[in-house]
């Protein structure tokens, strides 16, 4: 059934590329007015030019917090109050906790964990006063399954998950859902990080999903009647055995 996100105005961290930009096409081809959101100035500017004029681009560093801060303005400024705000934009860091670059930690927990809460802080209130939203993080299997060699990156969406479920009880009374979708391992730039011979393998065994069918997860969220939320749902390649 086309055009079920027809009126909404749509937002997406990480846009640019990957799942964010899978979602925002499919929330578009819903008829949604969509806002994408990176700090990557000149990719978001080409992508919305071929995306058609109710694609936004939306330039922020999700790093620097009164940018974060001012999404929700910004947002309403070019298209409107914001009706889905999908808190996707993260990175990856895998590898043993004992070999780690604690650097290179902090800059993926900043912003798997404070950038999409601060962004979601930013919606919440007009949402509230609306009386209506929905909020949407890319979380991770991950969340909810401890993965042995991916142990930061397990905690940053471990945290997405009680900030999230927490949050959902708060906002529920106001007509607001909250919900998670959780892939397992997506071909998406955050896996460049995966060894070489562990790529081959899960290329060649059928154990990665595509940001396509991501996507299509997020819009069953989304077009289920009011009274329900999808609180979380877990999507797996049929050979991972989880």
């Amino acid at each position: 059934m086309a055009e079920q996100l027809s009126g909404k105005v749509a937002a997406v961290t990480g846009a640019a590329s990957g799942i964010g930009l899978e979602c925002a096409r499919t929330m578009l081809a819903e008829g949604a007015e969509v806002v994408l959101i990176d700090r990557a100035a000149e990719r978001l500017e080409a992508l919305c030019e071929e995306l058609g004029p109710k694609a936004h681009p939306l330039v922020v560093d999700l790093l620097h917090g009164p940018q974060v801060d001012a999404i929700a303005t910004r947002i309403e400024e070019l298209v409107g109050p914001v009706d889905i705000f999908h808190a996707n934009a993260g990175a990856y860091v895998g590898g043993p906790a004992a070999e780690g670059d604690p650097d290179a930690w902090d800059r993926m927990l900043n912003l798997n964990i404070n950038a999409a809460f601060r962004s979601v802080r930013a919606v919440l209130p007009g949402m509230i006063e609306r009386k209506t939203g929905d909020v949407i993080f890319t979380s991770s299997v991950a969340g909810v399954v401890p993965v042995v060699w991916e142990p930061i990156y397990t905690a940053s969406k471990f945290a997405v998950q009680a900030f999230l479920h927490a949050t959902r009880r708060q906002v529920a009374p106001h007509g607001i859902r909250m919900g998670a979708v959780l892939p397992g391992p997506v071909v998406t730039a955050l896996l460049d990080d995966w060894p070489k011979e562990k790529m081959e393998e899960a290329l060649a065994n059928g154990s990665l999903m595509q940001p396509k069918e991501v996507a299509e997860a997020v819009l069953f969220m989304l077009t289920r009647p009011r009274g329900v939320v999808i609180r979380d749902l877990v999507i797996l390649p049929n050979s991972v055995d989880l």
